[in-house]
């Protein structure tokens, strides 16, 4: 869309009750800001939406008018996709809401909602559901993307335990998708990112959770390949109600953390234990800790669910400079190993880190054609994240974070978890994170959003081959 003006947004303005922000807004730079600081694009306007009429509204001005439009959430997308330069946002940040049915053990979230909405909300009736590692996440991009967090080995992927979403389709109609209703929609829900719709609402399953056990192990950095070659070995083996996810860090200035090891550079295990954290588990990963080398720093505690989830949101707040990509790892070789402790030894900045989370235990009683997530096989999601608050830094964590994924990549399974699929890497990375299920995504996407309408993801065509079908 071109000669964009400032009454062009007019009758979008008279068309929905949330706000619509543009470049004449004193609020504009703040409305248009995501969490990560190295994106900085300027669309057009932003439609801040109250409800799904808003939705529809927005939708339909997009479609009348031709403008680019993409869809908001929490604004944690890494590459910033939330944002075209000159386009239409569809935030989705007012609609934050969360309705708990303690009886049939669900939960209803608004398309907005974070993730420490939820478990606000669910924590009170001692429920949860597997859902990422920082309370500030949106719920819409972690689930759309397939999710994984401290509950993954217990309950599975965030998408486990999807029950039905609503979701405003390009046609502007609202439909239901679940296992009855658009299964093929729901199906592709699971994991294809937002190629298909605007998300208003998620419905979860809820499972028990409340008082967790947690531990914090940290080793000097020399230690890197022995405790990776014992942590490859003890978490697939380990009972699970136990998680724990591998850390290449430098060490934050701060409780629970000793002043001793401040700043050093280490690697480290975040462990999570969902079983009675009275029951000893945790004493167990006490003692296995000193198998590989003597920790330099060991802390346990246990710890309310949401209290977890949030451990990690002051270390990263909105604002930072993000660069980052990812991979899916079935083994963690030797080779591996090699390239962990060359990249380790050389982290470029303070914030700067590499984790690897299980993506194992339950996860792994789903198949691979269930749902859009095609790695059921997968042990591990990985992700590198160059991170500074320096805008001046950023070709440096750039460039640290592409060399070790470079690396690191022929060693990995070829595809990444999307969401952590970084700028621009291209559509053979986005085929590659799917696997044998692409063409069956793309067929979906031929059925619900022929014209390719939403484009402003990690997109997936339409299959031009496949056929036309009816939106029942």
């Amino acid at each position: 869309m071109s000669d964009i003006d400032a009454t062009t947004f007019d009758s979008l303005r008279a068309a929905v009750r949330g706000r619509v922000v543009t470049p004449r807004d004193a609020d504009y730079d703040e409305t248009r800001s995501v969490y990560n600081a190295m994106i900085d694009r300027r669309p057009a306007a932003v439609a801040r939406c109250t409800g799904v009429a808003d939705v529809r509204a927005t939708v339909a001005f997009a479609q009348d008018t031709g403008v680019d439009l993409a869809v908001r959430g929490g604004g944690h997308s890494g590459p910033g996709l939330c944002l075209i330069d000159g386009g239409l946002t569809l935030d989705l940040s007012p609609m934050r809401w969360v309705r708990v049915d303690p009886q049939a053990a669900t939960a209803q979230v608004g398309g907005g909602s974070l993730q420490g909405d939820l478990d606000h909300e669910t924590h009170a009736f001692g429920r949860g559901v597997p859902a990422g590692i920082v309370s500030t996440t949106g719920l819409g991009g972690l689930t759309l993307g397939g999710g994984h967090g401290y509950l993954t080995r217990t309950y599975g992927l965030t998408i486990d335990s999807l029950v039905a979403a609503d979701v405003v389709l390009a046609d502007g109609r609202l439909v239901t998708a679940s296992e009855e209703d658009h299964p093929d929609l729901f199906w592709a829900l699971r994991g294809g990112g937002g190629n298909f719709g605007v998300v208003t609402s998620f419905t979860y399953r809820l499972h028990p959770v409340h008082t967790v056990g947690v531990a914090v192990t940290l080793w000097p950095i020399e230690r890197t390949g022995e405790v990776l070659r014992w942590y490859r070995e003890f978490l697939p083996a380990a009972p699970e109600d136990l998680t724990g996810f591998f850390a290449i860090l430098v060490v934050p200035p701060g409780p629970p953390f000793p002043e001793a090891v401040h700043g050093q550079k280490v690697c480290g295990v975040v462990w999570c234990c969902t079983g009675d954290p009275g029951a000893g588990r945790l004493e167990e990963v006490r003692s296995a800790v000193n198998d590989p080398a003597p920790p330099a720093f060991h802390f346990t505690s246990p710890m309310p669910y949401p209290a977890l989830q949030t451990m990690f949101d002051q270390l990263l707040p909105k604002g930072l400079q993000w660069y980052w990509r990812g991979d899916f790892f079935d083994t963690i070789s030797d080779d591996a190993v090699a390239v962990h402790e060359r990249y380790g030894r050389g982290i470029p900045t303070d914030l700067s880190t590499m984790h690897l989370y299980p993506v194992d235990g339950a996860a792994h009683r789903v198949g691979p054609g269930d749902t859009a997530w095609a790695y059921r096989d997968a042990v591990w999601s990985g992700v590198i994240g160059g991170i500074d608050p320096d805008p001046a830094n950023a070709d440096l964590i750039r460039q640290w974070c592409v060399d070790y994924w470079t690396d690191l990549h022929p060693h990995s399974m070829g595809g990444s978890y999307v969401n952590f699929l970084g700028e621009a890497e291209g559509p053979q990375r986005v085929r590659s994170t799917y696997r044998g299920n692409y063409d069956r995504l793309a067929a979906v996407k031929h059925a619900y959003d022929p014209d390719n309408f939403f484009h402003g993801n990690q997109n997936i065509p339409s299959s031009a081959a496949a056929p036309p079908r009816p939106l029942s």
